[in-house]
């Protein structure tokens, strides 16, 4: 008695891609190593060699002491590694904040540059303490992009002129104004070692797949430098060279005071901090991103105890005498590529620095700064990336960006940072308040579509657009906005007026939230809130047209209720009319297109007005849905594969599609009159013995399609309450009547009454008790059909029961285990919706348990037939 259901198996919707061969490589090495420090091992030497040359010409373009960057990158690794809340992040000096450190160092001197280092790291740490992390995410992205593409266009400007065997000015400008000079006057050898150092990191990667894997695995910025130094060393160049003290402890100095300029002093800490702040946690949370996509499954990034690492990593590094740190996204991503997966391969990182300026320390003095300067060039004209530029346009932030980076290169980075955040929120600014105005002309009919915040700012827009339309001349105005303001709704209430005034009509169709139109008997009171209004594809139409109550004596609506006077049932809906009520006519007075083949007031007769609302709908349906539908019918025209047939009652209350929120192609459909499915085989008979036809195919036939041809996954029982079908079989009001079609198609029901009522329904109306066990007699009935039974011994299919609360617009789903109707979420198992544990966004979605209670009582436990209905009505048999 139980539904078969077929074994899990990967959604079809999820957005996961497909796992790659390394990729899967790198899940199965997290799951199970028997070294597990191998990978963070391997990881840790491939970040050193590329963090080494940037550490380097990093501090070599900020004008600080070289030392100070190689300890930045020691204490960078060492503390933010093991203090930061992002495992796989590698933090270090970083080319973001070159310009920062270079106009300090120029203005306050190295020492003095220390101490706003640690004070950074000070402020970091208070920041951190008071979890205001996430507060970064919300600078745009468009600003962090043009920040560091204007630094990197300083630091390109300023480089450029050292491989070209010159001095970096003290401001971009100045670097711009001595190009020509610098590109005139006759270059040395300086210029050549540039320019190897910069065409060895750009063809490192499209090196021949022939040259062994040890040479192409060595990271381009490395073996550029090693490049030219080599070219400089065996063609005996004297250069300009990179200079270390005698020990690299000989470089530890602590910070100095300044003399005076504090307010100059405190800016500086604010700027380093915010700037460093900003750029580690956007870093931090790219790492995230790219390591999950790796099959990374470590612990999720923490923004506030990564910005107390970092901030921790700059006070040392203050007190120490190196550089400003950051998270870098260059060693970060290199530490996942390489297979990094603990927070020991950033750690490491730094000890291989350690270790290599205390006993190879003499080897850096080897290599020219005009070689250190070409690698700068790449970096800073890396950090203008192409690909966010592009991101930056689609989403129509590209003036934030360019404000930004040129500011920050003609000005300085706070000036630049600050002009695309007044960009940025005045972007914002009109996007919430300015509307889009169109004037449309089909026929003789002048339609005005607005859509987005009709303020103020958008008047003299919208009066000229107005102003174009004839006197006299049919106009429908579309308020497609989310807000109305005062001046927007006197302006255009007055030339509506006007327009009507001279001869011409107008109608105002307001989708979405009513602001301009108001209710008659609230015309005078002022407006407080705004009238929601459901979205159309939901709405009746009643809530959309323009509909009048209009006095007319015709009948009242028809239900799929059989008897008008049937007695009440107790339920808050019925598909039945009070007595004595008639329901009023409604007609459209002026639909919003004319396009529509028969005015509204062409006939007084109900049924013509009825059609046309519908044309209306359809009208609507054309201008709206269809443009964004058509895609999705495109694919679909070629056949169909629903999810399930959903076999429902055939009331006009109940719309599939709107209460399981599927769409075209989802659902196959069968609506009938009390949701019955008529018996044509008697369960247990031979499945391919003929058919015993009942006379009624229409079922049956649908059943065989979806089952045999379409071969849906499951079958949808729904019943609902207040259904006319079970108040006829319950009243008894057809038993006068037993030749007629409805008499016989309801007996297909009769089994119902013989079922006990299902558990937990004892307080409610009887109807809505026989309405639930319907459900469950008619998927025993499935079950007698040989397409399903079939299905059901293959595994192939399940079934499901549903019932729809109309009042309460809930849906409950009959779970096998206790008989009883549950809630959607009670019934699927806890592998789906966790009970202690998550399941990620684009984990398989597994097929739920059965959920359908088909078991009747003992045979003892049923009824007699003479007794059913006082049985369901609580009165003595």
């Amino acid at each position: 008695m139980t539904a078969s259901v077929s074994p899990p198996s990967p959604s079809r919707h999820s957005h996961s891609p497909p796992m790659s061969g390394s990729t899967a490589k790198n899940v199965r090495r997290t799951r199970g190593d028997h070294n597990p420090l191998r990978p963070d091992l391997q990881a840790s030497l491939v970040v050193f060699v590329v963090a080494l040359p940037l550490s380097l010409g990093i501090a070599v373009a900020s004008g600080a002491p070289v030392a100070a960057g190689l300890l930045a990158a020691v204490i960078g690794g060492v503390v933010a590694g093991a203090l930061g809340g992002a495992p796989l992040q590698v933090s270090g000096p970083a080319a973001g904040l070159t310009v920062i450190v270079a106009d300090l160092v120029h203005t306050y001197g190295w020492r003095v540059t220390c101490l706003i280092t640690a004070g950074a790291g000070i402020l970091q740490i208070l920041l951190g303490l008071c979890r205001v992390a996430r507060a970064s995410l919300a600078v745009s992205p468009a600003i962090v992009h043009g920040m560091l593409g204007g630094i990197g266009l300083t630091i390109v400007l300023g480089q450029f002129h050292v491989v070209l065997g010159g001095q970096a000015e003290s401001h971009a400008w100045e670097n711009v104004a001595a190009v020509p000079e610098a590109i005139i006057d006759p270059h040395g050898f300086a210029t050549l070692v540039g320019f190897v150092t910069i065409a060895t990191i750009l063809l490192w990667p499209r090196l021949p797949k022939r040259l062994p894997n040890a040479v192409r695995a060595i990271p381009a910025y490395l073996a550029a430098v090693v490049t030219g130094t080599l070219l400089a060393a065996v063609a005996g160049f004297d250069l300009p060279r990179v200079d270390l003290p005698s020990s690299l402890f000989d470089a530890v100095a602590l910070p100095g005071l300044p003399h005076g300029d504090w307010s100059g002093i405190a800016l500086g800490v604010v700027t380093v901090a915010i700037v460093a702040s900003v750029e580690s946690l956007l870093s931090a949370v790219a790492v995230d991103q790219l390591a999950t996509t790796r099959g990374w499954r470590g612990p999720r990034v923490d923004l506030d105890r990564e910005l107390l690492g970092q901030g921790s990593a700059n006070l040392v590094s203050g007190l120490a005498g190196g550089l400003p740190i950051t998270g870098v996204i260059v060693r970060s991503s290199t530490n996942v590529a390489s297979g990094g997966r603990t927070r020991k391969s950033a750690v490491l990182h730094g000890v291989w620095v350690l270790l290599f300026a205390v006993f190879l320390g003499r080897m850096v003095e080897w290599v020219p700064l005009s070689a250190l300067a070409g690698l700068l060039v790449v970096v800073g004209a890396r950090l203008v990336n192409v690909a966010h530029l592009r991101h930056v346009r689609r989403h129509g932030e590209l003036p934030v960006y360019l404000v930004t980076i040129v500011g920050v290169v003609a000005l300085d980075l706070l000036q630049g940072v600050a002009l695309g955040l007044l960009t940025a929120l005045a972007l914002v600014l009109r996007r919430v308040l300015w509307s889009s105005v169109r004037l449309v002309r089909t026929g003789e009919l002048w339609q005005v579509e607005v859509e987005g915040t009709l303020s103020f700012l958008s008047l003299p827009r919208l009066a000229r657009i107005l102003g174009r339309i004839p006197a006299g001349a049919p106009v429908s105005i579309e308020l497609i906005v989310d807000y109305l303001d005062h001046a927007a709704y006197e302006h255009l209430r007055g030339w509506c007026a006007n327009h009507e005034a001279s001869g011409g009509t107008v109608s105002v169709d307001e989708i979405g939230q009513v602001w301009f139109r108001r209710p008659a008997e609230v015309a005078e009171q002022r407006r407080r809130t705004v009238v929601p209004h459901l979205p159309r594809w939901f709405a009746p139409w009643s809530q959309w047209q323009e509909l009048e109550l209009a006095s007319s004596s015709s009948d009242s609506p028809s239900s799929d209720s059989p008897s008008s006077d049937s007695p009440s049932s107790g339920s808050r809906s019925s598909d039945s009319q009070p007595a004595g009520v008639t329901p009023p006519a409604i007609h459209p007075v002026q639909g919003p297109d004319p396009a529509a083949s028969v005015p509204a007031q062409a006939s007084p007769d109900r049924t013509f007005d009825h059609v046309s609302t519908m044309l209306f709908g359809v009208n609507e349906f054309h201008r709206r849905a269809a443009p964004l539908l058509r895609g999705t019918f495109d694919a679909l025209a070629g056949g169909q594969q629903p999810g399930a047939l959903f076999l429902t009652c055939a009331d006009s209350r109940i719309v599939p599609n709107i209460i399981t929120s599927s769409g075209p192609g989802d659902l196959f459909t069968i609506r009938n009159v009390g949701n019955i499915v008529p018996v044509d085989d008697p369960a247990g008979s031979d499945p391919d013995a003929p058919l015993r036809r009942s006379g009624d195919l229409s079922v049956t036939a649908a059943l065989d399609y979806a089952v045999d041809v379409l071969r849906v996954p499951s079958l949808v029982v729904c019943g609902h309450s207040g259904c006319g079908a079970m108040q006829a079989l319950l009243s008894g009001t057809l038993d006068g009547a037993p030749d007629s079609a409805l008499a016989g198609w309801l007996s297909h029901a009769a089994a119902s009454l013989e079922r006990t009522p299902p558990a937990g329904t004892e307080d409610l109306p009887p109807v809505e008790r026989l309405g639930r066990a319907n459900v469950a007699q008619q998927l025993e009935n499935l079950r007698a059909h040989p397409a399903v039974r079939r299905a059901l011994a293959r595994g192939t299919l399940e079934l499901v029961g549903l019932y729809f609360d109309i009042a309460d617009a809930r849906i409950w789903v009959l779970e096998e285990s206790t008989g009883r109707f549950v809630d959607p979420m009670d019934a699927l198992p806890t592998a789906v919706i966790g009970t202690g544990s998550r399941r990620r966004w684009d984990a398989p979605v597994r097929v739920p348990a059965p959920m359908v209670a088909v078991g009747a009582g003992p045979a003892d436990e049923q009824p007699p037939p003479a007794g059913r209905r006082a049985r369901w009505l609580g009165l003595p048999r």
